[in-house]
C-alpha cells in the first residue's frame, strides 16, 4: 500500500507533498528555468543601504553588485537606495559621503572586479558607514568566472553580519523537486534559487528532501521501488545509499541536530508510526505505540523533542514527544487541521500549514507563548523551511495559478517570489550555514 493511499484511508491528507495524485497534476514545464526575484512588502525598520556598481563589471558576466543588492533586499533587513546614474566606485576610493547620504543611504558597498593573467576574476569590495565616515572592512576573492555568483553571496553575508550582528544565509543552499513529464528531479541551488544543479533524476516520484546538519547529504523518499523508501544522497559525489526499505511504507525522514540519527515514519508494524534509527542504518527504534497515524517528524534544535503530525485527536494536529520516548503532548490548538511543522534553528518559532475551509496557509507559532500569526493570504502553501539564521521561511505555494517558491520574513511583512520563467517547483528545503 503506497503512502498516498494510506493517508487517504486515514480520512485526511496529512500533507499534500506526500500525495502522488497531487504530484501527477503538476504542469509540464522546463526544469532548467532560471528564477527572477520579486520582493513585496515593507518592513517596520530597515537599514538604508546602497550597493554601488563595481568598477570593472562587464556585460556577459553575473553582476556581483546586483546579486549583493538582491540578496540584502530579500532579507527584509535593508532598504536599498537608488543607484541609478551613480558611477562605479572601487574599494580604494573614499566615497562622497554627502552625495550618497542624499540618495538615502546610511551604508555603502563599493568594489571592483578585474580579470587576472591566469583568467580568474579578482573581486574586491569594501563596506562604508556613511554616517560616521568609517571604513567597516572588506574582502577579496580570486575565483573562476563561474564562481562569481557564490562570491556575491559571500559579500552579502559579510555586509549582513557587519550591519546586523547576525550571520547571513546567502551562501547557503536550497533543495527542491520538479516534475517534467514523467521525470522527477531533485535540484540543489543557491539560496536565491539560481544556479540549479541536478542531484537526482528518476522516472518515479521523489518527495521530502531534507538536509543533513553538515550540509553534505540529503535524505529523501523515492518511489522507484514502486513504494516509498528512504535514501541518503551525498550531494558532492552523487553517491547514495538505502536507509530504510522495510515492509510497507518508509517516509518523512528528518535529521537530528547531531546528524547521527534520523526520524522517519514506518508502517512495517501496521499503521504509520514514528521511529528513530541510526543515520548509518540498522534497526529502528519505535518512539511510541499508538493506533493513530503519526508522520512528518522534525527535531527541536536542542535534539530533545520530536515534533510530528497525528490524527489521534480526530483531526491532524501537531504534537511533540521526547526523543527518549514517553507520552506525546499536543502543541497546536488553533484550527482543526494543522500539518507540516518546521522548527526555527534558534528554537523560538514553529512554522506550519493550517487549513481553513479550502485554503492552506502558512502560520507561525511563538513556542514560548503559543501565539499564532498568519503569515500569508495565499491558498495553497506547503512545506515550510527555515533559513539557518531563523530570519526567513521558505515555502511553496501558488501565485496566480502557478506554482512558486517563496520566502517570507518571520513577521510576514516582506515576501519574495523566486519564480521560474516557466517553472514549477515543490518540496523546498533550506540547507544549513556552509561549513556548519
Amino acid at each position: 500500500m503506497d503512502l498516498s493511499f494510506q493517508l487517504q484511508q486515514s480520512r485526511f491528507l496529512l500533507s499534500r507533498r506526500h500525495a502522488l495524485a497531487a504530484m501527477a497534476a503538476w504542469p509540464v514545464v522546463p526544469a532548467l528555468a532560471q528564477f527572477r526575484v520579486e520582493v513585496t512588502g515593507v518592513g517596520l525598520t530597515q537599514l538604508p543601504l546602497a550597493v554601488a556598481p563595481l568598477r570593472g563589471e562587464t556585460a556577459g558576466l553575473p553582476s556581483v553588485s546586483a546579486i549583493v543588492a538582491a540578496d540584502l533586499e530579500r532579507s527584509g533587513q535593508f532598504r536599498l537606495a537608488d543607484t541609478a546614474g551613480a558611477p562605479p566606485l572601487d574599494e580604494l576610493s573614499r566615497p562622497d559621503l554627502a552625495a550618497w547620504r542624499q540618495r538615502g543611504a546610511d551604508s555603502l558597498v563599493t568594489g571592483s572586479i578585474n580579470r587576472l593573467a591566469d583568467g580568474r576574476m579578482d573581486v574586491r569590495f569594501r563596506l562604508w558607514d556613511l554616517v560616521r565616515g568609517q571604513d567597516l572592512g572588506g574582502q577579496s576573492y580570486a575565483v573562476d568566472a563561474g564562481e562569481l555568483r557564490l562570491v556575491a553571496h559571500r559579500v552579502a553575508d559579510f555586509v549582513y553580519e557587519k550591519l546586523t550582528g547576525e550571520r547571513g544565509v546567502f551562501s547557503s543552499r536550497i533543495a527542491y523537486v520538479t516534475r517534467v513529464g514523467g521525470r522527477h528531479t531533485v535540484w540543489v541551488a543557491d539560496s536565491d534559487g539560481e544556479s540549479p544543479r541536478s542531484a537526482l533524476v528518476s522516472p518515479e516520484p521523489i518527495i521530502s528532501p531534507t538536509w543533513s546538519p553538515n550540509g553534505q547529504s540529503l535524505a529523501y523518499v523515492s518511489f522507484e521501488s514502486r513504494k516509498p523508501v528512504v535514501f541518503i544522497h551525498d550531494v558532492a559525489t552523487g553517491r547514495r545509499r538505502l536507509l530504510a526499505n522495510f515492509r510497507g511504507s518508509n517516509s518523512a525522514p528528518a535529521w537530528a541536530p547531531n546528524g547521527a540519527t534520523v526520524a522517519l515514519t514506518l508502517s512495517r508494524d501496521g499503521g504509520s508510526q514514528l521511529f528513530l534509527m541510526d543515520a548509518t542504518g540498522g534497526e529502528p527504534r519505535r518512539l511510541e505505540t499508538s493506533s493513530s497515524i503519526d508522520t512528518e517528524p522534525c527535531f527541536s534544535p536542542d535534539g530533545r523533542w520530536v515534533y510530528f503530525v497525528s490524527d489521534r485527536g480526530g483531526s491532524p494536529q501537531i504534537y511533540r514527544i521526547a526523543v527518549r520516548g514517553g507520552t506525546a503532548e499536543r502543541v497546536s490548538f488553533d484550527g482543526t487541521y494543522n500539518i507540516s511543522p518546521a522548527l526555527s534553528p534558534d528554537g523560538r518559532f514553529m512554522a506550519f500549514v493550517s487549513r481553513s475551509a479550502s485554503a492552506f496557509r502558512l502560520q507561525l507559532m511563538e513556542l514560548s507563548s503559543g501565539t499564532v500569526t498568519a503569515l500569508t493570504d495565499t491558498q495553497h502553501d506547503e512545506s515550510p523551511s527555515f533559513a539557518p539564521n531563523s530570519r526567513l521561511i521558505m515555502y511553496a505555494t501558488q501565485v496566480q495559478g502557478r506554482e512558486a517558491l517563496m520566502t517570507t520574513t518571520v513577521d510576514g511583512r516582506i515576501k519574495t517570489r523566486l519564480a521560474g520563467q516557466a517553472g514549477d517547483i515543490r518540496e523546498p528545503a533550506w540547507g544549513p550555514f556552509p561549513n556548519a
